[in-house]
């Protein structure tokens, strides 16, 4: 997609003033998240005035994140992060942690009714941990390692080279299911152990994964990401064809996740180069045209501002929602892009995303970031006035501040 500017004389990337601002924001999106924190363990959903709804008890996921997040804050330097980031290993370690079958649920045993065991729950737990390791906090060493083990143990295939899906209660059956979603994570979590750990063979793992669903999937449908396969990875294209709004498995593409794999592939590639690995070349170019592909399909394709949910396998809107984190991923994208080609381009794309954000996302008056709306950029009223997630918001104003590699936590110590 064309936009049609000049090269600009200095990049945002290279100004004290936008390091600044991206500071400020951060300190802000921190500020109004400790309010998740739960007394009884954990981190709630919050709701768009920064409150916990009534009867809300901790989830994992959230939980997982405020470990990352506030770790990553605490190494930064912001005091009381640590505490937080303390506060959710604990939570991870204990209030979450299934102690009759192993692994981790979606909730509280004891409030949960969903006692299945997700691959992209355990992803956050681990990636969490990972981050509070680095970050010194008490208790995160040995929850790493035992996240780990359930890990390697029930999710990876080496047969397959991915990640399975979920298995029932007590890790009876596995689904019949692959997913997308599940396993592009898996790649953020590859590329954390390979670093904090110091073990070289996940990023192996990374460049598998993205061998499959992108280079081997994605690219012969115009890169437009195919999140959803049979258990032997026969594709999927119909699954939860009724449900282009779903959270987590919508049907069709979602040109968020094309920024955010296209970005996570510039860091392997540079984890690998970084390691004396020479990267496929390849690698950057699916990433490239992936960027693309989320510009042509999602940035106003239906005629609104902003980058639509998702699309159909035609390329037209299937969800017309306004979701904070592709817009947080699409400039996350941008910048490193900019880094690694110093392309114009991607500058322009990188301060056209954040004046969207800034305009219609980030809610001065009650504080965070606004994060469901309709295509008309008011309050999406099938979601409500939630603002659950500190996670991709936080990132947004860290990643183009660092290096593409090492890893996020690792290159956030070194800062």
């Amino acid at each position: 997609m064309a936009d049609n500017t000049h090269s600009p004389a200095r990049r945002w990337l290279d100004a004290e003033t936008h390091h600044h601002w991206l500071t400020r924001e951060g300190l802000r999106l921190l500020e109004f998240h400790r309010q998740a924190r739960l007394d009884t363990g954990g981190f709630a959903p919050l709701d768009g005035d920064g409150r916990i709804p009534e009867g809300a008890s901790a989830d994992t996921m959230i939980t997982g994140r405020m470990a990352h997040s506030y770790g990553l804050a605490a190494m930064q330097g912001v005091p009381g992060a640590a505490s937080l980031a303390e506060h959710a290993i604990r939570a991870l370690s204990g209030l979450l942690r299934d102690e009759q079958d192993g692994g981790w649920l979606a909730g509280g045993p004891a409030v949960t009714a969903d006692r299945t065991k997700q691959c992209y729950l355990h992803h956050f737990v681990a990636l969490g941990a990972a981050t509070a390791r680095q970050a010194g906090i008490p208790g995160s060493a040995a929850l790493l390692d035992e996240v780990v083990e359930v890990i390697e143990t029930r999710f990876w295939s080496e047969s397959e080279q991915a990640f399975v899906e979920r298995y029932a209660q007590g890790w009876r059956e596995l689904a019949d299911y692959r997913g997308g979603n599940s396993n592009m994570h898996g790649v953020e979590l590859c590329l954390a152990l390979a670093d904090v750990r110091d073990e070289p063979h996940w990023l192996d793992r990374a460049l598998a994964i993205v061998e499959r669903l992108i280079h081997r999937h994605a690219a012969p449908r115009d890169y437009r990401i195919l999140e959803h396969f049979h258990g032997d990875w026969a594709e999927w294209p119909d699954y939860n064809v009724e449900q282009p709004h779903h959270d987590f498995y919508p049907y069709g593409a979602t040109p968020g996740h094309s920024f955010e794999w296209s970005r996570l592939m510039l860091h392997l590639e540079a984890a690998l180069e970084a390691r004396g690995r020479e990267a496929p070349a390849w690698l950057f170019v699916d990433a490239a045209a992936l960027f693309e592909a989320g510009l042509r399909d999602g940035w106003a394709s239906d005629g609104a501002p902003g980058l639509v949910y998702t699309v159909d396998w035609q390329g037209q809107p299937s969800s017309r929602r306004r979701r904070h984190w592709t817009h947080a991923e699409a400039l996350a994208a941008a910048s490193a892009f900019l880094q690694r080609t110093g392309d114009a381009h991607y500058e322009h794309w990188y301060r056209h995303v954040w004046d969207f954000i800034d305009t219609t996302f980030i809610d001065r008056a009650r504080g965070g970031w606004q994060q469901e709306l309709d295509h008309r950029l008011a309050i999406d009223p099938a979601q409500g006035d939630v603002k659950p997630d500190l996670y991709h918001a936080y990132q947004a104003t860290l990643l183009p501040r660092l290096p593409l590699a090492p890893a996020l936590a690792v290159s956030v110590e070194r800062l």
